[in-house]
C-alpha cells in the first residue's frame, strides 16, 4: 500500500485586544509550523482578539466583517499561498444584519474554498455566544484541500458526535476543531479539559479519524470580566491516542504526520460504517 503522508499542526498561544498583534502572532506560529513541515495548520477560535463572549456588550459587533473583508482572512489567505499550506481561519463574520462564528478554509494556493458557520451555539456563564451569533446555516462540510479532505467544527460543535460523524460520512479524512474554552465563572474549581479532550478522542475512535484541536491560553479581561483559558491543545490519532499535547501554559506548535492511506484501510477493517443501521436511527432520533 502506497503511503499518503500529511503533516498537521495545532497552534496554542495567548491573545489580547490588539487585532494586528494577534494576526502577527498567529502568522509567526504558522511560519514555525510550516518550517516543521506542517501542511494543514490550525489556529484557535476567534484569534482576532480576546474571547469577547464572556459578557454581552454591543461594541463587539464592530469587530465583525464579511469573509472577503475580514483582516484575519485577508492576511492568512495570503500567508497560505506564500507558504503553500492549508489554513482553517476562524473569524467573526458579518453577513448583512446577520452575525456568525465562522471558519474560512484557505487552500494551499490562498483560495478560500468556502465558509463554515458554527452550528451549535452555547449560552451560559462565560460563554454567552447566543447574544452575538446566529446558529450556522451552512450545514456540516468536508473540504477537499490540496493535501487531504478535512472537516472543521468550531468549539461547542466538538461535543456533538453527530457533527464528527456527519463530516466523516461526507469524506473527511482529518477533523479540526478551533476552540476557546477555559474556566467556568460559577465554579472556580471546575476544570473541564479532560472531558473536553475525551469527547474528541471518542470522535476519533468511533470514526477512525485523527482529530486536531487548538485552544488558547492565558487570563483575559473583558471590561472587568475575567476568564482563564486552559490550553491543552492536542493531536489525537485515529485510535483516539493523544500523540501530541500541550499543557495549560505552553505556547507554540504541535505537529504530527499521518498516513492517510493507512488510516483508510484501518477504518474499513473496523467496519464502523459498514454496520451502521440508518433504518433504525431514523425511527429513534428526534
Amino acid at each position: 500500500m502506497d503511503k499518503r503522508n500529511v503533516t498537521v499542526a495545532a497552534l496554542q498561544t495567548a491573545y489580547g485586544h490588539d487585532m494586528k498583534a494577534n494576526i502577527a502572532r498567529t502568522e509567526e506560529l504558522v511560519r514555525e509550523a510550516a518550517k516543521q513541515g506542517a501542511q494543514i495548520i490550525l489556529p484557535s477560535e476567534l484569534f482576532q482578539g480576546i474571547y469577547f463572549c464572556t459578557k454581552q456588550e454591543p461594541k463587539w459587533f464592530e469587530t465583525a466583517f464579511a469573509a472577503n473583508e475580514h483582516p484575519c482572512v485577508l492576511a492568512l489567505k495570503k500567508l497560505a499561498a506564500e507558504l503553500k499550506v492549508v489554513l482553517p481561519i476562524s473569524f467573526f463574520e458579518k453577513d448583512g444584519p446577520r452575525y456568525y462564528n465562522s471558519v474560512a478554509i484557505a487552500d494551499a494556493d490562498g483560495e478560500i474554498l468556502g465558509v463554515y458557520r458554527k452550528s451549535h451555539i452555547p449560552d451560559g456563564p462565560g460563554y454567552q455566544e447566543k447574544y452575538y451569533f446566529r446558529p450556522g446555516d451552512t450545514g456540516f462540510k468536508a473540504w477537499k484541500t490540496k493535501y487531504a479532505q478535512i472537516g472543521v467544527g468550531i468549539c461547542w460543535d466538538q461535543w456533538y458526535p453527530e457533527c464528527a460523524r456527519a463530516m466523516t460520512l461526507m469524506g473527511a479524512e482529518l477533523l479540526f476543531y478551533p476552540t476557546a474554552i477555559g474556566s467556568e465563572p460559577y465554579d472556580a474549581n471546575l476544570n473541564t479539559h479532560k472531558q473536553w479532550q475525551r469527547a474528541m478522542q471518542g470522535h476519533a475512535v468511533s470514526n477512525a479519524i485523527p482529530v486536531i484541536a487548538s485552544n488558547r491560553i492565558g487570563l483575559e479581561d473583558n471590561g472587568g470580566v475575567k476568564q482563564a483559558f486552559y490550553g491543552h491543545s492536542f493531536v489525537a490519532d485515529h485510535a483516539g491516542n493523544l500523540v501530541k499535547e500541550y499543557g495549560e501554559k505552553e505556547e507554540g506548535v504541535l505537529t504530527h504526520t499521518f498516513d492517510i492511506a493507512e488510516i483508510e484501510s484501518y477504518r474499513a477493517d473496523w467496519g464502523f460504517f459498514r454496520d451502521r443501521r440508518t433504518d433504525l436511527y431514523a425511527k429513534s432520533i428526534i
